[in-house]
């Protein structure tokens, strides 16, 4: 038995669609980091060139996402009969990793400023405020259109990238507040600022990290009262238990335990959980794949059901 989603058309355009949110938010990226960088140079401003360096990490993480796509595109084959998604976790991965760098790269410079002393502030004026507003309302779009269709698209790799982006309008929000406090003559408070946005940036790989986990360690994905809710609403089925979920968002994957009336023929059974599986898979956003081991319903099989309390 087992039931398996076969359904290219909406695999690909599920694939096309997480690409070309992903180009549009690299184009954002690439124009974002330009202009803080460019006017960093121009105003001598460290602060507003270290964002913009921060920004270009996010249109490589976009870059990342696109190749990673690319793998997790792919059908099951003989070496990944479970298919190609967890790629689409691994880019994930990577985009924490590089929320760490920026991380240590923001806080080892806030520190150095913090005990070196700042020796020349920048030449703040309003072109450079408006220069970053404007890539803070740009970068607040991304974030929230880019965790909106990672939702939607059921996209690891969109949603942990829209928490990238997310670390860089805390980053653009403190050179703003430091930029304010440089113009009041206080410089120190540039590198204060940049070690509270290092501690969010931290929060917001602990959460992509934690998805990554999810999905790497196989932890259970979606909660058994919903999964044998389903399977007991199947015409036949008198019990459910050993309820076991795994993989990414888009890609689910659930192995249960059905339990029928004994006296029914092996024919009656087998397409008894053959609907179990389809419903399942039908019913559920993001589940790909069910198998269904049927049991029958004797005073063994009950002690199961009730020991599990499922």
């Amino acid at each position: 038995m087992g039931y398996r989603k076969e359904d290219a058309g909406a695999t690909s355009r599920r694939t096309a669609e997480v690409k070309r949110v992903l180009w549009i938010i690299l184009f954002l990226n690439v124009a974002v980091a330009a202009g803080k960088f460019f006017y960093g140079l121009f105003i001598d401003s460290v602060s507003m060139q270290a964002d913009g360096f921060h920004s270009m990490f996010d249109g490589t993480s976009n870059v990342i996402g696109l190749v990673g796509m690319s793998f997790a595109a792919r059908p099951a084959d003989r070496g990944h009969p479970y298919g190609h998604g967890k790629y689409e976790t691994y880019a994930s991965a990577i985009i924490g990793a590089m929320l760490l760098m920026a991380a240590w790269k923001i806080g080892s410079a806030a520190v150095g400023k913090l005990f070196a002393g700042v020796a020349e502030p920048p030449r703040v004026d309003a072109t450079a405020f408006a220069v970053m507003a404007v890539t803070l309302l740009v970068n607040i779009f991304v974030a929230w259109y880019e965790r909106r269709k990672g939702l939607a698209l059921q996209s690891d790799i969109l949603v942990a990238d829209a928490s990238h982006t997310g670390s860089d309008i805390l980053v653009s929000s403190g050179v703003l507040v430091g930029l304010c406090f440089v113009k009041l003559g206080m410089p120190l408070a540039d590198p204060i600022i940049a070690l509270l946005v290092v501690a969010a940036i931290l929060w917001s790989a602990w959460g992509v990290f934690g998805k990554v986990n999810r999905t790497f360690s196989d932890s259970a994905i979606l909660p058994v009262g919903q999964v044998c809710g389903i399977a007991e609403r199947v015409e036949g089925v008198l019990g459910c238990h050993s309820i076991r979920t795994r993989g990414p968002s888009a890609q689910i994957h659930i192995d249960l335990h059905i339990q029928v009336d004994p006296e029914l023929t092996v024919a009656a059974g087998h397409a008894i959980a053959e609907e179990v599986e389809e419903a399942l898979c039908e019913g559920i956003s993001g589940v790909v794949d069910v198998i269904a081991h049927l049991e029958p319903w004797d005073e063994y099989q009950q002690s199961k059901t009730q020991k599990q309390g499922f």
